[in-house]
């Protein structure tokens, strides 16, 4: 459904948000490992996620690494599509038509707007410490079991 670039951004999100703290920030290699993404393209994406600081933290040195605060932990996982510019996946014509609205749908139109309104809701009101809290309990993983 997403691009791979977001599937990290999630997946990255959700697993900083459960492994920082004020003492414990995990770093680069730390993240990549763990996710299951290439080093540098893990880089490329906690970049966009540490822009302006809206999402991802970070702090440089040796006791450096990413952090979450407790305001981004209660941001709604929308807001990593959002940072990710994948928000639109979500709203735009399951067929990708331009044109298809309520006037002039797609053959798909009728079927897949309740499941878009579902997927909405879902993204708006899950929160990252939803999805992490699940993890810490054991509930579900994001990747090499963790």
């Amino acid at each position: 459904m997403f691009s791979k670039a977001t599937e990290y951004a999630l997946r990255a999100t959700i697993y900083i948000a459960r492994r920082s703290d004020e003492k414990n920030k995990p770093g680069l290699a730390e993240i990549a490992k763990v996710i299951d993404s290439p080093r540098s393209f893990t880089a490329k994406i906690l970049q966009q996620l540490t822009k302006n600081n809206k999402i991802v933290s970070s702090v440089r040195g040796p006791n450096g690494g990413f952090f979450l605060t407790d305001k981004a932990k209660k941001l709604p996982v929308y807001s990593i599509l959002k940072a990710m510019a994948e928000d639109e996946v979500l709203t735009k014509c399951v067929l990708g038509l331009k044109q298809c609205s309520e006037t002039k749908p797609c053959p798909m139109h009728a079927q897949y707007k309740p499941l878009k309104q579902q997927l909405i809701k879902l993204f708006e009101t899950k929160t990252i410490q939803d999805l992490a809290s699940e993890i810490t309990n054991g509930d579900s993983v994001i990747g090499n079991g963790k």
